[in-house]
């Protein structure tokens, strides 16, 4: 366990505590255990050194990754008690579904261990979800996205800006003060703004390696798939990626993919879970959830970029960023006249030039609209809507 310690000490020491995420302010970190889940990539573990860093003492705390070594030969309910006899209060498990059974565990460790808090992240979402389940009454569960454009602002380029809510930015309430021209600094953040690793070098081959890894080892493993059915996941996420956007014709993709219709609903809900795509679905009788999937995106635009290359189509894009950003705080549908349902307001969106059509007779119809740095009467900057969460 020394071990442990003082590789939690040197992590704590290097992490930055300079910028925190939407969802860091969100999270009740009183709560007995907590779960934390998301896509690889969008900086779980970043937000819980932070919250150690700056709230925690650390003689009373364990920060450990279930990738370790140590669980080779150890387990984690020993551990729990371990720490618990040297004093621990605060457990903090980093991606906790690469530990075998660990939900199980950690229903013990809550139920033997009263004094002791435990936080998790986990980045197989499908993974948590199940595990969840065994943890009901249990774990209070966040899920976190990733950057928002707002954040990217703040992050890359130490530009403040406040969260805005939907009407606000409907009734021509929102901005950034403190930028003249906000289309360029858009333009980088479809490109490489929405995982804070950007910052790093090689961000496609980094962005990439994910994508792999969600494909290739974390559905698998949950749905216990053999290797040419992980090779079919990024086949049918490439057809995906290089779509208009993509309206699903289920028979069709299984023909592609030599696999059974009913496969490929279950591919799709899996690659979803993960973070890779989003489905829109249409509004039955108002419940997003009983609605039939009108059209399927990436999840968000980094990925189009990374995966369509010079295939990558604008109005995709466009849509792409309007439903990843507003679905953080939003039920956003598809909408029988135009792109999107958000609440009572109808949505087209599109370029500068978009004209009315698709809203006209729609008595909360508004134009979100690319290539514009001001908006007026029921045309938005589409860029705008980056700065919800």
């Amino acid at each position: 366990m020394d071990k442990l310690f003082e590789q939690f000490q040197k992590l704590l020491r290097e992490t930055d505590t300079g910028f925190f995420r939407y969802i860091y302010a969100e999270i009740n970190w009183k709560n007995r255990m907590i779960g934390l889940t998301g896509p690889r990539g969008v900086g779980k573990t970043t937000l819980v050194l932070q919250h150690i860093k700056m709230n925690m003492n650390a003689a009373d705390t364990l920060y450990v990754t279930a990738e370790d070594f140590y669980f080779a030969d150890n387990r984690l309910i020993d551990l729990a008690g371990d720490f618990v006899k040297r004093g621990g209060k605060y457990l903090f498990i980093d991606e906790i579904h690469k530990y075998k059974d660990w939900s199980k565990e950690l229903k013990l460790i809550y139920d033997y261990h009263h004094g002791l808090n435990v936080v998790f992240t986990g980045s197989s979402v499908l993974d948590i979800k199940k595990g969840a389940a065994d943890l009901s009454r249990r774990a209070v569960m966040y899920n976190m996205r990733g950057l928002s454009f707002r954040e990217y602002l703040q992050l890359f380029h130490q530009i403040s800006a406040r969260v805005y809510s939907l009407e606000e930015i409907l009734e021509h309430k929102a901005g950034l003060p403190d930028v003249k021209h906000p289309l360029p600094l858009f333009a980088a953040y479809l490109k490489s703004g929405y995982y804070p690793f950007a910052k790093e070098e090689d961000f496609n081959l980094k962005l990439q390696q994910i994508v792999n890894q969600t494909l290739e080892t974390d559905i698998p493993m949950y749905a216990g798939m053999n290797v040419s059915t992980g090779r079919k996941l990024k086949q049918l996420l490439a057809i995906i990626a290089k779509s208009v956007p993509f309206k699903p014709n289920m028979t069709s993709i299984a023909t592609a993919l030599s696999a059974s219709r009913n496969n490929i609903t279950d591919y799709c809900l899996f690659i979803e879970e993960a973070g890779m795509i989003a489905q829109l679905r249409d509004a039955t009788g108002g419940i997003k959830e009983l609605g039939k999937v009108n059209k399927i995106y990436l999840d968000n635009t980094n990925l189009i970029y990374c995966l369509a290359n010079e295939n990558a189509n604008t109005g995709n894009i466009r849509e792409t960023f309007f439903l990843n950003q507003l679905s953080v705080k939003y039920e956003v549908m598809a909408s029988p006249a135009a792109d999107f349902i958000v609440g009572d307001y109808t949505f087209e969106v599109g370029g500068k030039n978009k004209g009315l059509k698709q809203i006209q007779g729609i008595g909360k119809g508004f134009i979100a609209k690319d290539d514009i740095e001001l908006g007026y009467l029921n045309t938005i900057p589409l860029w705008l809507f980056g700065l919800t969460y």
